[in-house]
């Protein structure tokens, strides 16, 4: 198999997956294929706090773990280490899922289904400061016919609708994204006009069925 490159030699990376076997299986494949995994991690928290020590270049994270998610890691080290590439790994296919990672601001998002080459160029494409999405998602993302017929929400309106499904107030709602109350009413107002919902319920339920939101 033809060895991963960069301009600047061996890409770096850390290994973030709560199973000890996963985990093990794909900081073999990477090493055996070039890449230079320079730590592991076994949830979310350490993961975040190998990646702001250690600041590799790419960080294979899988978006379902303890103590943090992938997707909040990939918000914390946008803010923190925003060098290194986050790409999120996950075994579920969800496209609210993807939407929700690249509002975070991931840079990948694979399958673990994915083949080993899928892997393989999405670290690449992120060490050179692209963007890469599973193939399978994207052939779903790029269909003309499905994105006209979904609303275009911001990613600040879809934080405030996924908070509202969990039955936070406004008040709530301002204090976790930094915002007034008063910002949030407009975010959801401006949710509803584009859902054509009556209610912040509709809204809410609207954008889960359309899977807008996780």
């Amino acid at each position: 198999m033809e060895q991963m490159s960069a301009a600047d030699g061996p890409i770096n990376c850390l290994v973030a997956d709560d199973h000890p076997a996963m985990r093990r299986a794909v900081t073999e494949i990477l090493q055996s294929n070039g890449v230079q995994v320079i730590g592991e991690a076994a949830d979310g928290e350490e993961a975040l706090a190998k990646i702001e020590a250690r600041k590799p270049q790419v960080a294979l994270v899988d978006i379902r773990m303890p103590r943090l998610s992938g997707v909040e890691v990939a918000r914390r080290v946008g803010r923190s280490t925003p060098e290194t590439a986050v790409i999120l790994y996950s075994g579920y296919g969800d496209k609210a899922l993807l939407i929700e990672a690249l509002d975070a601001g991931a840079r990948g998002f694979v399958l673990k289904e994915a083949p080993l080459v899928d892997l393989h160029r999405a670290i690449e494409t992120v060490a050179r400061g692209g963007t890469y999405v599973d193939p399978v998602l994207a052939g779903a993302l790029a269909s003309a016919e499905v994105a006209a017929k979904l609303p275009s929400l911001t990613p600040r309106e879809r934080d405030v609708l996924r908070l509202l499904a969990d039955g936070r107030s406004n008040e709530e709602i301002g204090k976790e994204l930094f915002i007034s109350p008063e910002t949030v009413r407009t975010h959801v107002r401006k949710a509803m006009d584009k859902l054509e919902a009556d209610t912040r319920t509709e809204a809410v339920a609207k954008a889960l069925r359309q899977r807008l939101i996780a």
